[in-house]
């Protein structure tokens, strides 16, 4: 008797066991998605959709086949790997939806927006009009009542570029000709095809919380914050927030970078020298023009107020603005926020019992008011310092300003009125400074900006800080809570934005960043966000530090800066 070795019997029981992080035990048909057993569970039934799962440490789509005994823990949107699944596959939608109704328009999906949304934009023709953008919202709401399934497959990267550049696509055409991998993952809705950086929802029904805001040169793609996964926020004015956008937009435009793809092209030929020193200038040409507004107004100004979320290297902007005002013929005082926090035991504490050290109350508000109307008036006043180790404020030096001086002052809470209730607002000058916008991959494919800080503080923390990038990622939610509270809500107040995105600067940190990323344990949690920004790097060329200027913001966070030890006092 001849046995049929081609045809295996699986001999394994035809039921399964998912585990999941809350104690459930679900059971439930082998090969079956991960979406059908976690519609069994308690916590579907909550306020807060289920958009992916993390399976034995490894994030997941829910359409991921259960084949085996698993540990689960399900993706919520509140979370923040939940929250990129839904936007991403919105994304999609928009794409799908505008290319039908706008087949020969060009839309770009740009930045994000502090309501929940991101900035979109089509070029080549006038901004979509209101009843445009309705038409859009109903093809997309249509979209999600069909119950459409993101298809998706694994193709050859020639197969894939062959795609696109049918459609027309050129910078993804670019980008995919520097990819490594000789495949790519693609995925349909409908006769809509593309790649995205990163994992969907199965259906368009997932996507049911969203919506289009008309906006000044563009519009706004609406999503749930976090907090209220079924809710959208209202839009606020966001005007120098959007003109910053379009201040961006045209830097690229000057530099001939549109994406990623242009930018690795620039450094496959050789002219990235040369993209470094404009885009360099052009960084200088802004810290340049808001010295000159500031001269032009000191005759009524005593302070400025310089404010910014972490890693948006607020201290190297301080600095080079120092040196563009004595340029220009002013010699500004520099004092540190830090030196107010209260002692330990006054601290406020979060939530979580812990010390809340990013909460106004955190400051001694009296006596910063006080003493700056001091020195305002021309008066000596002994300012105090922090001892960070024993957490007391203790006297620190005797300052007197010269009459005139100007008074820069940085931190988180520089833009919020209640920083300076005894202060007259009209005698101070307030910048926002912040990575505001970011090189990205593709039209739909975005690069956040919180990725980009992110990266910066992951390099500095392990230069400065011995912190492991495990450490980094570990706190680095709790850097963002205190940022939604305490800098986000007021950025509008800022009579000036600075923005200290360089087109060049995830090059130049790779490097640095990759081995740091490789080292995070692939058991802990932090190991889905360091694979995520590892398979986000992987699309940049990498780039020799050695270019980077010394007096670049760049330098704050990959070393070798001159303007570390800078001191005005000193000139």
């Amino acid at each position: 008797m001849v046995e049929n070795m081609n045809h295996t019997i699986d001999k394994r029981p035809e039921k399964v066991h998912v585990f999941l992080a809350s104690g459930e035990s679900i059971i439930g048909k082998r090969g079956d998605r991960i979406e059908k057993f976690l519609r069994k569970s308690k916590s579907w039934r909550n306020n807060d959709p289920i958009v992916g799962a993390v399976i034995n440490g490894k994030l997941r789509e829910l359409t991921y086949k259960i084949d085996i005994e698993v540990y689960v823990r399900p993706v919520h949107i509140s979370g923040s790997d939940g929250a990129l699944i839904y936007r991403r596959s919105l994304t999609f939608l928009l794409a799908a939806a505008f290319e039908e109704l706008f087949p020969n328009c060009k839309l770009i999906v740009d930045h994000s927006v502090t309501s929940g949304g991101y900035f979109c934009r089509v070029i080549d023709r006038e901004p979509l009009n209101v009843e445009e953008l309705e038409k859009i919202e109903n093809k997309m709401r249509s979209f999600v009542e069909q119950d459409l399934p993101f298809q998706k497959t694994q193709v050859a990267l020639e197969d894939a570029i062959s795609i696109f550049e049918e459609k027309g696509f050129e910078e993804k055409v670019t980008l995919l000709r520097f990819r490594q991998k000789k495949h790519l993952v693609l995925y349909q809705l409908g006769k809509h095809f593309d790649y995205h950086h990163g994992y969907m929802v199965p259906s368009t029904r997932y996507l049911r919380t969203f919506g289009l805001a008309k906006a000044k040169k563009g519009f706004i793609l609406r999503f749930p914050r976090r907090k209220a996964p079924h809710q959208l926020q209202p839009v606020p004015e966001s005007n120098k927030l959007i003109e910053t956008f379009m201040q961006y937009s045209d830097w690229l435009n000057r530099l001939s970078i549109d994406s990623v793809g242009s930018l690795n092209c620039a450094i496959e030929s050789n002219r990235i020298r040369e993209l470094i020193l404009v885009t360099e200038a052009l960084h200088e040409l802004k810290i340049s023009d808001l010295a000159t507004k500031i001269i032009e107004e000191k005759d009524h100004l005593n302070l400025i107020l310089i404010a910014g979320p972490s890693s948006s290297g607020k201290t190297t902007s301080s600095k080079r603005l120092t040196v563009q005002l004595i340029a220009q013929g002013v010699s500004p005082y520099t004092l540190e926020l830090d030196k107010y926090f209260v002692d330990r035991d006054k601290t406020p504490r979060d939530e979580n019992g812990e010390f809340d050290f990013e909460s106004l109350a955190a400051l001694n508000i009296e006596r910063l008011n006080s003493d700056l109307l001091k020195l305002s008036a021309g008066e000596a006043v002994q300012l105090p310092k922090f001892d960070f180790i024993t957490g007391q404020s203790l006297p620190g030096d005797v300052v007197k300003l010269e009459k005139g001086q100007l008074i820069i002052m940085e931190g988180i809470h520089g833009l919020n009125p209640n920083l300076l209730p005894d202060f007259p607002a009209e005698r101070a000058f307030r910048i926002y400074a912040s990575c505001l916008t970011q090189l990205n991959l593709d039209r739909y494919n975005r690069i956040s900006t919180t990725d980009t800080r992110l990266i910066r503080r992951i390099v500095r923390d392990a230069r400065e800080r011995g912190y492991s990038a495990q450490a980094t990622i570990n706190r680095w939610d709790s850097v963002r809570r205190g940022e939604k509270r305490h800098i986000f809500p007021f950025q509008e107040f800022a009579d000036e934005m600075l923005n200290s995105a360089l087109v060049y600067e995830l090059s130049a940190l790779k490097p640095f960043a990759e081995p740091l990323l490789r080292q995070v344990n692939y058991q802990s949690e932090e190991y889905i966000e360091a694979n995520r920004l590892l398979s986000m790097l992987e699309w940049f060329l990498p780039l020799d530090s050695e270019m980077v200027p010394d007096n670049s913001i760049l330098r704050e966070f990959i070393g070798g800066s001159i303007l570390k030890e800078f001191d005005p006092r000193h000139i």
